[in-house]
């Protein structure tokens, strides 16, 4: 068996998983080792980072797939709605609050890992949950990285006042604990939770006693989440959309999810000829300029699709691009969103040695979600309903039933030929297609190895002509965006850049290759 979190790759032949905490890529190591496949690591390795980097994310939060299996590749919506009681007559002052109850949407995550199992698993649920289950009843000791985001989530909780609040500090935060690196964690209701998911294949969750429990403690503490909406809950199986660079071609899933930003930024970047130096400063300012166009677009068209509209195929079509593309000049721009009908969002990925493999981001949303966790079972709520749009025109503003615009992506890449080179992806936010375009950049036109990839330094673009640069960009190169007129911030915080993780499978003779991030507590496990 191989383990890395070093600067260089992982190379294995049989099975991988590569995620941001080392016990959860153990745990889908141990279920490939077992005889189970891609999906069913996927799962392991997605219920056990609801116990160890609950910082992150957790059994009440949203999930997306992509799954490569016999020779194409299925997409996975598994994100939740809006309560039906919730509109914008329930919103104080008509402003969405970024915790509490009123942004929590349905969680999808649950039946997500069910869906998955049930259409590509191949071990037993109960089996595929087990390591998950250990983690949470027997405790474990927390990383650097984790440790640190936990302190910080601590002090934020424990001034928030109000009923809804206090099964978080008594989850999260018990008396005597201070997250502090290497001190032991465990709950006892999030094992017993993840038990009942197992043994119900997760009907439990969205149709009898934890729904149950859910819905009295949002009656109890002001909450609109209800009973009926958890049983309405169903996830979406999607046909996923691509983009083409350099003759390869990135994948992502379709709106409600913001990978079409990546798309679209690719798409554009696709007829620039980029300098062949990464830190060529006029190579970036191409770069910031797509990916702006790219996000403008997104964040005025991304909606529920089963509620509105979605224009993709146009705001993907060549023609499109090409009108973008020509926006672009020698200085930074302030983006407006087009007219494509004018013609023109923790992350892991594994593979096993029978060329299945997963690409699966899941997250709770600003750390650890709502801050709502209901009593006794170790389910932290998500808030994605802040990403609602409150406008009465847009696309995605809030409604009752509705699927936000939702930032978790994951990613894939395939060849010219059509076949598949893996998974990858960048957690993160508003960061995750800005890390998919630079991901797929720095292996197609750069040369660089899973590792590399991701170790590469990062910039991100935050909106006007504002541009977040990591310390290591380099002082040299942020004097010369400013002088094409970007307002370069640098970054010291490293978690500002996101988290990803990458697999690269060898067409010709299945070689893995691997690589985990470097900013995080990740791990590449393998064998």
């Amino acid at each position: 068996m191989q383990t890395s979190i070093s600067r260089q790759p992982v190379l294995a032949r049989q099975g991988m998983v590569a995620t941001s905490q080392p016990l959860a890529a153990q745990a889908g190591l141990f279920i490939l080792r077992e005889g189970g496949n891609a999906v069913d690591a996927a799962i392991a390795t997605a219920a056990a980072l609801t116990v160890v980097e609950p910082t992150s994310n957790g059994i009440g939060s949203d999930l997306f797939a992509l799954v490569w299996d016999s020779g194409e590749l299925h997409g996975l919506n598994a994100s939740g709605r809006s309560p039906a009681l919730l509109n914008m007559d329930a919103l104080p002052g008509g402003q969405m609050p970024t915790h509490g109850w009123l942004p929590v949407t349905v969680p999808g995550t649950p039946r997500g890992w069910a869906d998955l199992h049930a259409r590509f698993g191949r071990l037993p649920f109960e089996q595929v949950l087990a390591p998950a289950i250990r983690y949470a009843r027997e405790g474990y000791p927390l990383s650097p990285v984790l440790a640190d985001g936990w302190r910080r989530s601590i002090q934020v909780y424990r001034r928030r006042q109000g009923p809804e609040f206090e099964a978080w500090l008594e989850t999260f935060a018990p008396q005597g604990f201070g997250a502090g690196v290497g001190e032991m964690w465990a709950s006892e209701g999030h094992a017993r939770t993840l038990e009942r998911i197992a043994q119900s294949g997760a009907a439990d969750f969205y149709d009898g006693e934890l729904a149950a429990q859910i819905d009295a403690h949002a009656r109890a503490t002001g909450g609109l989440l209800r009973a009926e909406d958890l049983a309405a809950h169903q996830s979406e199986w999607v046909k996923p959309i691509g983009a083409a660079y350099q003759g390869h071609t990135a994948w992502e899933i379709p709106p409600n999810g913001q990978g079409i930003a990546a798309l679209l930024a690719l798409g554009i970047l696709d007829g620039l000829d980029l300098p062949s130096r990464r830190d060529d400063e006029y190579g970036l300012h191409l770069q910031i300029e797509a990916m702006k166009l790219g996000f403008t677009d997104a964040k005025r068209y991304v909606a529920d699709p089963q509620h509105e509209q979605v224009p993709v195929d146009a705001l993907l079509s060549p023609a499109y691009a090409a009108a973008r593309r020509a926006l672009i000049g020698e200085q930074a721009l302030e983006p407006e969103p087009g007219d494509p009908q004018s013609h023109g969002t923790v992350y892991l990925a594994t593979a096993d040695g029978d060329g299945q493999m997963v690409s699966l981001i899941q997250s709770n949303y600003m750390g650890f979600g709502s801050g709502v966790v209901v009593p006794g079972t170790g389910i932290a709520l998500q808030n994605r309903g802040h990403n609602f749009n409150l406008e009465p025109d847009h696309p995605n503003r809030l409604a009752p039933g509705k699927r936000p615009y939702h930032t978790i992506i994951p990613g894939f890449l395939t060849r010219p030929d059509g076949t598949p080179a893996g998974p990858f992806g960048v957690m993160g936010g508003f960061m995750q297609p800005q890390g998919h375009v630079q991901v797929v950049l720095n292996t197609l036109r750069y040369g660089m190895n899973p590792q590399q990839a991701l170790d590469a330094p990062r910039w991100q673009w935050t909106g006007g002509k504002v541009v977040e640069v990591e310390h290591d960009l380099g002082g040299q190169l942020s004097r010369a965006l400013q002088a094409r007129g970007h307002q370069v911030k640098v970054e010291l915080q490293a978690g500002a850049f996101g988290r990803g993780q990458i697999i690269w499978r060898d067409g010709k003779t299945g070689v893995l290759t691997g690589g985990s991030e470097s900013r995080a507590d990740g791990q590449v496990a393998a064998f």
